[in-house]
């Protein structure tokens, strides 16, 4: 067999420490964290010591442990779990592991459904669940593939069909019949189950700046002039792309019949692009990055450019034009498909590919799906340059967390997959699933909404990956400027402030690929006692300090809001667009216009941003400090080189809410990746208006401060905001006047919330509105 290349051979270290490892019998034990253990059988008494597609790593610092041996009885026993074998083959009557945080149901055995009676009681699942291969054609919601996160405190995954990598790269069989199962006991600590699962299966690369911008993507036709004024639209407009996705007709698609269809193609249609390396270099001048949708199933056939390469690799004679046949199982043909077909074309300028693999999870190899070879080999062969790895493709398992980004698919346009879609994104995390792609504003079908459309970009900027996408269908275009002025005016602002949070995304990127947290997370992470927390579904963490609650149902025409239920932990909470402070450790109904949908940060929080004219994405020139106020805040930034071993430049900003200091201090480690000198904007916000220091030629080794002066107590101006609402509310004056008069009445807000229940004229939407502006803080 032909050997696999260096640089596509995974780095593992697949072996646990001796004093790790428990044997009974045929049994194996391996305490790789003191909540986390690996039990395997083996009918042969043979064990697996190699790294698998998905564990990759278990030569991890042997933790504190007990074994206790009676007979045929063995016991293991640490601060956190009680394994209990019996010997022989496991079986619910021979093995359970016991969780030791929780409560009478935390256990698991090996074939056995938890108990989850109690749970459905309140309306909740046990099993909290994981992601899905992709939401191809799906129009609302889907079936999750389990994950790590379980509400009885124990959780299971079994690694007992995937196969084994190999040292020389490629894969082989197991052991017929074994069973490998890691055990999860990390109670309702979701976080750290996720954390000790990257420690196993390797973290979630960072991903590359320009991956944090705006995408450009749709199904389409393009000529290169056609795209080129495409991109010159954008930047008139002032809507910044830092990705551009040409779908599959950039290659031939109508080709003679008798080599079949013409999804999968590698040679450049020249009628649409006549000078397709002139085109993609003039993509890069405009600061794009290019990916190339492919359909890689039917191999590489007589009619490609590159066909008389590849067959003289793969020992085919031209001449009988027998097709390079895709197969994920063969070594060379591997060699051919990424040495004579997508390495020259990415010396033209092909920045990595999107991967549209659709024809199922079998190959020769039994156990080797396809798209997870795609996946994992692409990924590996975008680092071999030295810059930071990407591909962009469907998910294939537990462990496809290493190869981001994940392309969810085809999806309906329709409320209802939007609504799903932040929960599906969120909910991945539960097995490492960090940087879902979505088709923002769906694909097909479905009905033009000038509302929806809006509401989908809007989660999109809050989301780990914004890809706007449509189908070829000639009224499917997710240009803004194809949608009503109000529309358009909003997607522009988001579009534009995606970009402008590049640098704080960068840093979370960072950070969390350091500590073992994705993007995203859901909000029973940090509350898993809360049963509300559950419920908030489409609510998750962004970041490390700020809270998203996207809006994915119609708004209310008469107040001209949509609204979402949300779980506010405890602290203050101050809104990112409005400076509305809330107080924390309850459910609350948030609404907004369309200008917004709800994002919170935390009393103290720091959110470097580019300036206001910065919408590129590399290391700006200009940066805006957000400061939310109500508390001391700090934040490091970081920016690097973009390779994979970076060289980087962290730079720490400090706010003290009792003096307004704000202090700027000197960048650290690589200071040639950051500019010399920087203007600086800092913006106050939840102190009333919000306040405004401008500071310019700030010396990057030196540093600065500034102060914010007057008043830095949070305050809400609730009857300014109360009369703006009834001043743009489409309802009857009269009813408006007669708000206002109460408002005016009573002073407190008990006494004006029991005014407005007394009042039946004012409906449902307008009182909730209402409500959030008297009670945000009581």
């Amino acid at each position: 067999m032909i050997e696999m290349p260096e640089h596509l051979r995974l780095s593992t270290t697949p072996v646990a420490a001796d004093e790790s490892v428990v044997t009974h019998g045929n049994a194996r034990f391996t305490v790789l964290t003191e909540r986390l253990v690996r039990v395997e059988y083996s009918p042969t008494g043979q064990f697996e010591d190699r790294a698998t597609q998905t564990v990759i790593n278990r030569a991890l610092p042997t933790p504190d442990f007990r074994v206790h041996r009676d007979g045929d009885r063995t016991q293991i026993i640490t601060r956190f779990f009680h394994l209990d074998h019996t010997g022989g083959p496991f079986t619910p009557q021979t093995l359970n592991v016991k969780e030791l945080t929780g409560g009478y149901h935390s256990i698991w055995r090996p074939g056995e459904e938890a108990d989850s009676r109690f749970a459905e009681l309140l309306g909740l699942r046990t099993q909290l669940g994981g992601t899905a291969r992709t939401l191809d054609a799906v129009d609302g919601a889907t079936e999750l593939e389990p994950g790590l996160a379980n509400a009885l405190g124990i959780a299971s995954l079994d690694d007992s069909e995937t196969l084994a990598l190999t040292d020389d790269g490629w894969v082989a069989q197991r052991v017929e019949g074994a069973v490998d199962v890691y055990v999860f006991a990390h109670g309702r600590d979701y976080a750290a189950a996720v954390a000790d699962f990257y420690r196993i299966s390797g973290p979630q690369p960072v991903l590359p700046r320009y991956a944090l911008g705006n995408w450009w993507s749709r199904y389409h036709a393009y000529t290169q002039a056609e795209y080129q004024a495409l991109v010159e639209r954008f930047e008139a407009e002032r809507v910044p792309f830092s990705v551009a996705v040409v779908d599959m007709d950039w290659h031939l698609t109508q080709i003679d019949p008798k080599y079949g269809a013409g999804w999968t193609g590698y040679t450049w249609n020249r009628e649409l692009f006549p000078d397709h390396v002139g085109f993609l270099r003039w993509l890069h001048e405009h600061g794009l990055k290019v990916s190339l949708n492919v359909h890689p199933a039917e191999g590489i056939r007589a009619f490609e450019e590159a066909y008389p390469r590849v067959a003289e690799v793969m020992g085919i004679d031209p001449a009988t034009e027998l097709p390079a046949t895709f197969d994920a199982a063969d070594p060379l043909f591997w060699k051919a498909y990424f040495e004579q077909v997508h390495h020259p074309m990415e010396d033209e300028g092909v920045d990595f590919w999107w991967l549209d693999w659709q024809q199922g999870s079998h190959s020769r190899i039994p156990g080797l799906d396809p798209l997870w070879m795609l996946n994992h080999l692409h990924f590996l062969d975008s680092a071999r340059r030295g810059a930071r790895p990407l591909t962009f493709s469907r998910y294939a398992g537990p462990g496809s967390h290493r190869y981001p980004v994940g392309f969810s698919g085809d999806t309906v346009i329709s409320w209802e997959s939007l609504a799903f879609q932040p929960y599906f994104t969120v909910t991945a995390s539960n097995i490492g699933y960090g940087w879902w792609s979505h088709d923002i504003g769906g694909h097909m079908f479905g009905t033009k909404d000038d509302e929806l459309a809006t509401r989908w970009v809007q989660f999109g900027v809050f989301s780990p990956v914004n890809r706007l996408h449509a189908s070829n269908g000639i009224f499917n275009g997710k240009e803004p400027w194809r949608f009503g002025p109000e529309a358009e005016r909003v997607m522009g602002h988001f579009l534009r402030l995606r970009h402008r949070l590049v640098p704080w995304m960068f840093t979370e990127n960072v950070m969390g690929a350091d500590e073992l947290r994705p993007l995203m997370r859901p909000m029973y992470w940090t509350d898993p006692d809360e049963v509300t927390a559950y419920r908030a579904q489409n609510q998750y963490w962004f970041g490390r300090d700020l809270l998203v609650a996207p809006i994915t149902s119609p708004m209310d025409k008469g107040t001209g809001h949509g609204s979402v239920q949300a779980w506010l932990p405890e602290g203050t909470w101050v809104d990112f667009f409005t400076g509305l402070s809330y107080r924390g450790g309850r459910a609350v109904t948030l609404s907004r216009t369309l200008d917004a949908i709800p994002v919170l940060a935390r009393a103290g929080t720091i959110v470097p941003m580019s300036g206001p004219d910065e919408l590129g994405v590399d290391n700006p020139d200009a940066l805006e400090l957000r400061i939310f106020a109500g508390a001391d805040a700090r934040y490091e930034l970081v920016e690097d080189d973009g390779r994979i071993d970076a060289r980087t430049a962290r730079t720490l900003f400090e706010y003290e809410q009792g003096t307004g200091l704000v202090r700027i201090h000197p960048a650290t480690g690589a200071l040639d990746v950051v500019p010399s000198s920087r203007s600086y904007r800092l913006v106050l916000v939840g102190a009333g208006q919000e306040k405004v220091v401008e500071l310019d030629a700030v010396q990057t080794t030196v540093g600065a401060e500034a102060h914010f002066d007057g008043s830095r107590e949070l305050d809400n101006r609730v009857d300014e905001r109360i009369f703006a609402f009834l001043d743009a509310a489409q309802i009857e004056i009269l009813t408006k006047e007669r708000i206002l008069q109460q408002m005016t009445l009573h002073s407190s807000p008990a006494a004006r919330m029991a005014a407005l229940l007394e009042m039946p004229e004012v409906d449902g939407a307008t009182f909730q509105v209402l409500r959030e502006l008297l009670l945000a803080r009581e």
